[in-house]
This record gives structure tokens, C-alpha cells and sequence, in this order.
């Protein structure tokens, strides 16, 4: 059984072989069907390619030399062909003159968005012969691709622009490798993910909120016959985010990972029941990353609370697994981890909550019956969910070690929003930007506080993305936090039309555009509100982000800072909407708890130096 420290599995293995090589740098890691290599893209001379590492040890050669180069490829089932996704390249002129400085962008015009686009089409290669043939010319933004069992269709979703705020453009499409014939398979306003062919390729699966509309919902597997367009939806699958979508060999039942309150599991899915059974019932985060042929056994990571992620293998019910990694020896053997605890507790609408809670691990008390000290009362950190559909699990969460290292407790609410709770708790935030989803979190807040387990005088709240945009409304809401840590956040919807992701607004949460009802998208923005902040702020934002653009920080930092509220705004060069570069990243973290040691702790706190 091929076991690779650290890499990502995708796909299917074959069960044989054993790896000796070393750590394969790249993207898209994959078996070939015989088990033999890994391949993998990677930068190579003319650009990104595909290349192949042998598991019985030795360098990664290049196997392709595409110009334009590889962004995604599938192996046929054969091994002898596979099809690959590629940028169309400009012509040699146009690329000269790119380089020389005409390289202005056409904003939303062809494959441009707001940033330089090109067009992507499909390609064959011949591994054997090492030839390559060309299989679309079109003017599609494909994204996901898979090719049938016998290798004569390819499946994919596309869009024919990059708008950023349109992704229910995208539509599935059926390709006929012979004859290059292209058809599409659907005309809705519902995007389509992770189409998956079944064994026998007359049918593939595939996930979408709605089958016309994009709905604010979980979402449901479907499957479909492109021969006659006949479709069906499998009910038994709705409640969170899925993973890994995969067929079992005989084609009546699917296997997929799915977010199920705070852990997340393997489940199957009987095609002729509708019928949904837990194959693994982890408490944690157990993710399958790759499953055998005959889909008895697989690949998984697994991490919880105090667990870091490492690799196993096992059967599908995960038992007797054999770890494959220890990428972390350290964690555990070092350092003193804290301690994580599943709470629960009432907004004030009545809506139940739930979030997750790590206390420091010299901390003398429990959230269920522990014994604490007289007075032992502990600061807490509230931390905010990105998304909003985003979730805090039971899995290894490093911040909160690091801040329960410190003398913390960190609160992560699951409020409403959020994924893997079902449709109604996802669908709650509609219409209620601001409204609910802050009441779930100070009722958490008083909910520790109520039980003793929080000093009500020492808290913070820190957030990214959504949790910024959160934490920026909770502090021109409440002044009961000592200081606050934003990364990524916007506080003006208005002015956020067009610069930034953010099509689930209008679609979904407002439900309007901002020149019909401009008074309530001045309602749900923050910055309408900045006048009454007193709480001390540090901001971080990466400048090259397109997500929560840049000047929205600017802005809530200049007010703040012209009413002479404590703050601070760090600007990350070269970064996106995450902070990725490792001394930046390294900044990013050491300013934001200097700066909440300073107000909530009142400590001149300075960083571990190297080596320490």
C-alpha cells in the first residue's frame, strides 16, 4: 500500500507497491491506474507540466511538454491516454508584446476578470507515444473534469465568462472524444459540481443546490443520463459539505465525506433506497482521500481536537486502520495542548447553537462538571467562522492552541449560516445579515460566562474573512470586547459591488441589489455604524485580494483612526485573500497577539525568539 507523508491523495489506488522516494512537490497528485507512479503538475521549464514520480523510488521525470501547459489532466482507466486541461496560449506576437508592457485587462470581457483570463480547452495525450491531440475549441472557463470508464466522453463543468459574482453560470457538458462533438447538458441558473461517471459510463453523479435555481441549500446529489437527459435527485444526502464523491464497483451506491455538525465521516448512499448509512462514525474529522479499486479500502486523514492530521489505511468502516505519517511528533510530546469540548446552548430567538471551546490545558475547570479554583475566571477569545457557510470542527485548530498557550480559551459558535447543520440553520442569515448571527455569538459568550468559565472583563473577538466582517459589526454593536483582531474584512457593502466576491449577498442574504433598496445595504454594513467603535482594533489584509478588497480595511482603519480609536492596519504585499508567504504569515500571527495581549491582558508581550 502506497503511503506518501504529507501528499494529497486524489483519486483511486490500486493497492500494490510501496513508497521510498522523496516528498513529490507539486499539485494534483495522483496514482496512474497501474499503481506504479504518482503523477503530479509541477513547474517545469515550459511551464506547468505533468510529470511522473515511480513509487519504487528515483526523480520525477516530465511527461508533458504542452505550451500553454497543464492546469488539471484524468488517466484513462487503461493507462495509456490522458486527457488534460490547458490555457490557450497567445499567439507569439501578442505574447512579445504582453511581456513588453501591453498588458492591460479588459475587465469581464472573454475570459478576463478582474484580472487576466484565458480561455481553457481540453487535450489528449498518448502516454506511449507521447503525442498529443487537441479535443475542444472553445470559449469556456472549464473547471471540473472526469473521464468515462471506457475513455470515450469527458464530463466537465464550464462558464462562458469569469465574472466573479456569477457562478451560477456554470453548466455541465458532454464531450465525445472520437468525433470532438460538444453538447451541453444543462440551461439553469443552478451551478453543477464534482461530476463523477459511473462504472458503467451510461449515467454520472453529480452535486447542485437546485436543479434550476441557485438556491441557498446544502444541496443534493443527482444523477444523470446525458443519452436521455433523465435525471433524478437522491434525497438522502443534504445536511453539510461534501467531499470525495466517488462510485462503489457494482453502481448502486456512492461514497462521499460529509460535514455532519462538528465531525465529518464517510457515508454511502443506496441508489434504490435513498438510503444514507455511516460507514465511519468518527468523533473528529476523518476525510477519505483515496480509495482502493475495489473500494474495500482507503486513504484517510484524521485529526480532532488535540490529534494534528496524519494519514491511515483501513477498511471502509475504519477499522484496525495502520497509520501511514507522524508529520507532527512534536505536538503533544513538547508543547502542553489544550483541551476541546463540544458546548451547546440557546440564542435568544430559542435557535440552538452549538460551537466548539478549547481551554487552556492548565486550566482547572471543565465546561461539564470539572472542579476550578475560587475566582478562577479565564479570558476568552471569540473566534468568527469565514463563509458564511463556513464551520469550526473537531479538529486540530492551531490558533486556539496557541492562544490556550496563552492563557486563553477560544470560543468558535457554529451560528447561523453555517454548514453542516442541515438547511435551516444554513438558510437562517437570509435576509438577517448582522441580526441573528451576533446574537448566537454573545449568547455564547453568556452562556460561559453564566457557568463561571469566562471573565466577562477579558474578551476578545477575532475573525477572517466572514469572521471579519462579523467581528467589525460586533464591534460597532457591543463595547464588551477589549480589543479586537479583523483579517479580511469588509465593511461597506456598496462600495464592495464588483471589486469583491460577494454574488451570495445580493443573491442569497440582502436579497436586493444596493441601487433598488440603498438603505438597507447601509443597514447591514458596519461602516454605517463605525461611530460608536471604542474597542481597539488591529486590521490585516492581504494587498492583492479579491475576495475582501483592501480598501474596505482601509476605510473602517482611517475612521477609527480619525476619531482616535486604538488601531492598527497591517498590509501584506503580494498576498491574497490569505496570508500564504511564511515570514509575512509570521507577522501576520506575532502582531495580532502582541496587539491582544496588550488590551485584553495588559501584557508588553514580545515573541519566542528562534530556536527557543
Amino acid at each position: 500500500m502506497p503511503g506518501l507523508p504529507g501528499a494529497a491523495y486524489v483519486g483511486t489506488w490500486s493497492g500494490v507497491g510501496s513508497w521510498s522516494g522523496s516528498y513529490p512537490t507539486g499539485r494534483r497528485i495522483r496514482f496512474s491506474p497501474d499503481g506504479g507512479y504518482l503523477s503530479l503538475i509541477r513547474d517545469g521549464k515550459d511551464g506547468d507540466q505533468l510529470f511522473l514520480l515511480p513509487l519504487d523510488g528515483g526523480e520525477a521525470r516530465q511527461l508533458t511538454r504542452h505550451q500553454g501547459g497543464v492546469s488539471d489532466y484524468r488517466w484513462s482507466a487503461d493507462g495509456r491516454r490522458i486527457v488534460f486541461l490547458s490555457p490557450e496560449p497567445r499567439d507569439e506576437e501578442l505574447q512579445e508584446e504582453w511581456e513588453r508592457g501591453a498588458d492591460a485587462v479588459f475587465v469581464d470581457e472573454g475570459p478576463n476578470g478582474m484580472r487576466a483570463g484565458r480561455w481553457l480547452n481540453l487535450w489528449l495525450f498518448d502516454v506511449v507515444r507521447k503525442t498529443e491531440t487537441r479535443l475542444t475549441r472553445e470559449e469556456l472557463l472549464i473547471d471540473e473534469l472526469e473521464l468515462s470508464p471506457d475513455g470515450k466522453r469527458v464530463v466537465f463543468s464550464a462558464r462562458p465568462d469569469s465574472r466573479t459574482n456569477h457562478p451560477q453560470l456554470s453548466e455541465l457538458y458532454l464531450l465525445e472524444v472520437r468525433d470532438r462533438r460538444l453538447v451541453r447538458l444543462t440551461n439553469n441558473a443552478a451551478p453543477e459540481w464534482e461530476p463523477r461517471w459511473a462504472p458503467d459510463g451510461r449515467s454520472f453523479a453529480y452535486h447542485s443546490p437546485h436543479a434550476e435555481t441557485y438556491d441557498l441549500r446544502n444541496g443534493f446529489l443527482r444523477i444523470m443520463s446525458p443519452d436521455s437527459g433523465e435525471r433524478r435527485k437522491l434525497e438522502g444526502q443534504n445536511q453539510g459539505e461534501i467531499d470525495r464523491l466517488t462510485w462503489m464497483p457494482d453502481g448502486k451506491s456512492l461514497l462521499f465525506s460529509e460535514v455532519r455538525r462538528t465531525n465529518t465521516n464517510l457515508y454511502r448512499l443506496d441508489l434504490a433506497t435513498g438510503e444514507v448509512t455511516a460507514m465511519t462514525r468518527a468523533e473528529g474529522t476523518l476525510k477519505p482521500l483515496a480509495f482502493s479499486r475495489d473500494r474495500a479500502r482507503m486513504v484517510y486523514s484524521f485529526d480532532d481536537f488535540v490529534t494534528p492530521p496524519d494519514l491511515y489505511v483501513s477498511d471502509l468502516r475504519a477499522s484496525n486502520p495502520v497509520r501511514l505519517t507522524r508529520s507532527n511528533p512534536w505536538i503533544g510530546d513538547e508543547i502542553l495542548l489544550g483541551k476541546g469540548e463540544i458546548l451547546r446552548w440557546s440564542s435568544k430567538d430559542g435557535m440552538e447553537i452549538e460551537g466548539v471551546l478549547v481551554v487552556p490545558g492548565t486550566a482547572h475547570l471543565s465546561p461539564f462538571g470539572g472542579t476550578r479554583r475560587e475566582g478562577e475566571k479565564i479570558p476568552v477569545m471569540l473566534n468568527i467562522q469565514g463563509g458564511p457557510g463556513g464551520y469550526w470542527g473537531n479538529h486540530f485548530e492551531p490558533d486556539f492552541h496557541v492562544f490556550a498557550g496563552l492563557g486563553y480559551s477560544s470560543l468558535g459558535p457554529n451560528i447561523r449560516g453555517c454548514s453542516g447543520y442541515g438547511d435551516d440553520l444554513l438558510r437562517a442569515l437570509m435576509g438577517d445579515v448582522g441580526g441573528g448571527e451576533l446574537d448566537d455569538l454573545m449568547s455564547g459568550l453568556d452562556h460561559l460566562i453564566e457557568r463561571g468559565l469566562a471573565d466577562p472583563r477579558r474578551l476578545a473577538v477575532r475573525g477572517w474573512s466572514w469572521g471579519g466582517v462579523l467581528g467589525a459589526w460586533a464591534i460597532t454593536h457591543t463595547d464588551r470586547f477589549k480589543a479586537a483582531a479583523l483579517g479580511a474584512m469588509v465593511g461597506d457593502w456598496t462600495s464592495e459591488t464588483g471589486p469583491g466576491l460577494m454574488w451570495d449577498l445580493r443573491e442569497h442574504y440582502i436579497g436586493s441589489n444596493h441601487w433598488d433598496d440603498p438603505d438597507e445595504w447601509r443597514k447591514r454594513s458596519a461602516l454605517t455604524y463605525v461611530g460608536r467603535v471604542r474597542t481597539p482594533t488591529i486590521l490585516l489584509h492581504g494587498e492583492r485580494d479579491t475576495v475582501s478588497t483592501v480598501n474596505q480595511s482601509m476605510a473602517f482603519f482611517t475612521a477609527l483612526k480619525d476619531r482616535g480609536v486604538p488601531a492598527r492596519f497591517i498590509l501584506f504585499p503580494r498576498q491574497g485573500h490569505d496570508v500564504e508567504e511564511p515570514r509575512l504569515l509570521r507577522i501576520c500571527k506575532i502582531e495580532e497577539i502582541r496587539w491582544l495581549q496588550k488590551y485584553v491582558l495588559r501584557k508588553d508581550w514580545q515573541p519566542w525568539k528562534r530556536g527557543e
